[in-house]
């Protein structure tokens, strides 16, 4: 496992999903149509721009978690259990903080 790599492309990662998030927010604070019929298409937009905003801050917490565990020497570990995480899992799933047995628990 290469870690300077993961870095790398959890930190490319990292860059896309904040992007993402300030377009997110940025179209979240558009004002709405006087026009009510519209205004309905666009609430509804909004909730889904939200939905789509939590995912992503969530996605950049983990990927932050991730970075710092690197930074500790202790990526690759469970935060559960500190138990060493599958190297396939963490292939998948650079991101994850847990093994398969605690993130199913």
């Amino acid at each position: 496992m290469n870690i300077q790599l993961i870095q790398a492309s959890l930190t490319k990662k990292l860059r896309h999903l904040e992007e993402r998030l300030a377009h997110v927010q940025k179209d979240m604070s558009k004002s709405h149509s006087a026009d009510s019929s519209e205004q309905a298409v666009e609430r509804e937009n909004d909730e889904v721009l939200e939905g789509i905003g939590q995912e992503t801050q969530s996605a950049i917490q983990d990927i932050r978690a991730a970075l710092v565990k690197i930074d500790e020497g202790s990526y690759g570990n469970c935060s559960e259990c500190g138990e060493a995480i599958n190297p396939e899992r963490l292939e998948a799933l650079p991101e994850t903080g847990h093994c398969v047995s605690c993130a199913a628990a």
